[in-house]
This record gives C-alpha cells, structure tokens and sequence, in this order.
C-alpha cells in the first residue's frame, strides 16, 4: 500500500479579499493530490514557505500549529488505520472518513437509543419490538459490548441457530431479523457503521416466512353473529361480550380496523359519516364512509354530554389515560377481555375457528376479494406482509373506490 503523505501549505497564488492567503492540507497519494482547508488563513509575509509553516513573527502562530497539528494527526491517524485494515483506499475515502467520521456508539449502546428514542415518541410498540431484540440478543451474546461491524455473515447464523434451537417458531425468528435488520439500516444513516459492512446482502431475511393458518370467516358467518342473540351465549352477566360483537363487527366494516386505533376514536374523526384517522403502526391517514351497521354501534355508546374530544368507545377515558403508557396497558387490558368474549360467541355459533378482532380485519380482506373486488384495492397482504406494501396500494386509490368496494361486506 503506498504512503500518503500529509503537510500543510499556504495557497499562495489564491488571494482572499482581506489580502490574506487560505492555509490548507495537501493529501499527496500515488501521484494525485487533494486539499483540504484548514479554516485558516495567513497574510504571505507572515508563512514560511520553505518550512511550509508559519514564521515565528506570525499573529496567533501557536494557534495556527495547534490547528495544523490536530487534523495532520487526525489523517494520519485514519492512514494507520487502513493499513491496520489493510484496505486500500482513495484520497475522497481519506478525507470522508476523517470529515465524516462515524458516531462512537457501540451496538448495545445504540439499541438502548433508539428504544429510548422510541419511548419517548410514544411509539411503544415498536420500542417493544427492539426490546424484544435486545433480550434475545443477550441470551446469545451474554453482552452487546461490540461494534457493528462485529456483525457479519457468521455471526448472523449462528443468531439463526440459536433461535431455532431455543424452539422459536420461523415467524418470531423473522420478526427478530427484520428487527436486527432495521437497526443496522438506521445505525447505517446515522453514521454509525459505514454500507460496506452491511450484512444482510447475502443473508437473506426474507426466508423466515411462515404461512398463517387463514384467519377468515365467511359473510354468512358474519351475519350470523350480527343476529345472534347474547343473552343465549352465557348464564351470567358479561359486560365486554356486548361490546366484543360490536368491537368485531366495527373492525370488520371499518377497513379491517385493529383494536389499537379503534379505542382512539374521538367524535371529531367523524364528520359527515365519514371516519379519517391516523393509523398508529404506520402514521398513515384513513379515510372512508362508515357504513350504516357501524353508525348504529357508534350511536350506541355516544353519551349525552359526549364532547368532540372524547373516545368513541367504551375503551379509553381521556380524562384518566393521559399517558402514552396509560393507553397501551388498556388497550391491551380491553383486547384482551374482547378476545375472550368473542371466543365464547364463537363456540356458540360453531365457528370453526378461533374468534379474535384479528379475525374481522382478515375478514374484511377475504369476503371483498370473493365478492371480485381488486386485490389492489383491498390489498392482499392486509396483515399478513409488508404494510407498506398495504399503505402504497391504498394510498393510490381515491376515497370513493374504497366506499364502493366496502359496499360489498354485508
């Protein structure tokens, strides 16, 4: 590998309007050179130009060295250091690794970032997905002390095989990828490990793909359970098995609307019929008209002195759910009360599977789809891949192409 070699010099032949001269560092490699500017400059009578340093008459000259020493020493410093590498390397790769330098963050440092970062936004959801990570990632390392680059083509499968050998099934080893995945991306855009370690080219994630067992019932069975009469379903008093059914039939009317942004609803997202909200996963806006079944149940719970601020359902009060913390522990909390009642109407009915509200979103999907509405319009990987993929397909459709499709539910 050949010596580059770093000096200072004094631009003299390029004058600035105060008549000094810029003082600059000359990179000199394989016969090619390249300047950088020290954010110095000097009068010419105050510059040695045979010592290529300032003379000892020169005003702040002690400065100037400090200044001329410190980034010699810095481009010095990173030349070692592709020796020790024993890369090759160009003078633009010398002066983007000095000028750009990338962040002092360890792995394990950056994870506890982001998911602080994440907290902070209030996304607790994804921070509890990098949580997840993290544990996981300390049962395989016993410490996440160690760069990025530390990650490579060995140490991802030997990730895999331990994840399968603790008997996680293929989808939770896929979420763990992506969500490893995801963090080098974002430490990559902040700088923190340049592209050239990336990983994950070769080790593909998207092999940890399991099918889901269909999670659909039919228009037949939705009507079915919009007929059923509860009081026949238990011999004692159930107060979220009302509001299960509605909650379930609601989702399944609403574009497949999850519990999450359900509880969120306040009365000013309706306006006219119509229902727009920000979904929480994505950030995206939803907009459509409600259908008359899922007007009905929202007249149901509308109390008398109900504010344009207040929650639609019976779920969240904003009085008492203030934080971001608050709302996710009931949320969580009504899900899974909800899930329970709607498993019991299920038995009851003799519906052969388990019924959930995530059964009403892939319903939603499945029952438009038979009724030879496009798949581009209500997207075939609504829950089962990328939402993104979901939000590009729904974002390109006007209001009024959904309208019509929802028109096909009951």
């Amino acid at each position: 590998m050949l010596t580059t070699s770093v000096e200072a010099i004094c631009l003299n032949y390029r004058p600035k309007k105060d008549n000094t001269y810029p003082l600059m560092l000359r990179l000199t490699k394989s016969g090619k050179r390249k300047y950088v500017s020290l954010g110095l400059s000097v009068e010419e009578r105050f510059w040695d130009f045979k010592k290529n340093s300032p003379k000892r008459n020169c005003p702040d000259r002690e400065a100037i060295l400090s200044v001329i020493e410190r980034k010699s020493k810095q481009y010095r410093e990173q030349i070692t250091q592709f020796k020790v590498e024993g890369k090759d390397y160009t003078l633009e790769t010398l002066v983007q690794r000095v000028e750009n330098p990338v962040r002092q963050m360890n792995f394990g440092e950056y994870l506890d970032y982001l998911i602080q970062q994440l907290k902070d936004e209030n996304r607790l959801g994804y921070a509890e997905s990098f949580k997840g990570l993290k544990s996981s990632l300390i049962l395989y390392c016993d410490n996440l002390d160690f760069q990025f680059t530390h990650i490579d083509q060995q140490w991802l499968k030997g990730y895999e095989m331990f994840l399968i050998r603790s008997g996680k099934k293929e989808n939770t080893i896929g979420i763990r990828f992506r969500s490893l995945r995801v963090l080098y991306n974002k430490a990559i855009s902040e700088k923190l490990v340049k592209r050239e370690y990336y990983p994950f080219d070769d080790f593909k994630v998207s092999k940890f793909h399991e099918q889901t067992m269909k999670r659909a019932i039919s228009k037949e069975d939705i009507k079915r359970i919009i007929e059923l009469d509860l009081r026949t379903v238990t011999t004692y008093h159930s107060p979220y098995l009302s509001l299960g059914r509605d909650l379930f039939l609601f989702s399944y009317l609403s574009c497949g609307i999850n519990l999450t942004d359900m509880a969120r609803i306040r009365y000013c997202d309706i306006f006219e019929g119509r229902l727009s909200y920000y979904r929480q996963k994505t950030g995206k806006l939803i907009s459509f008209q409600l259908q008359p079944l899922a007007l009905d149940i929202i007249g149901k719970y509308r109390k008398p002195d109900a504010t344009p601020n207040d929650y639609v359902f019976p779920i969240l009060d904003r009085k008492v759910h203030k934080t971001a913390v608050q709302i996710r522990d009931k949320v969580r909390k009504a899900n899974k009360a909800t899930n329970k009642a709607l498993h019991k109407i299920g038995e009851k009915l003799g519906i052969p599977i388990d019924l959930t509200t995530y059964v009403a979103r892939h319903s939603y999907a499945t029952v438009l789809k038979r009724s030879g509405v496009s798949t581009a319009i209500i997207s075939e990987s609504l829950g089962h891949s990328s939402e993104k993929v979901t939000q590009i397909y729904l974002d390109s459709f006007e209001n009024s192409q959904i309208d019509e499709a929802m028109k096909n539910l009951l």
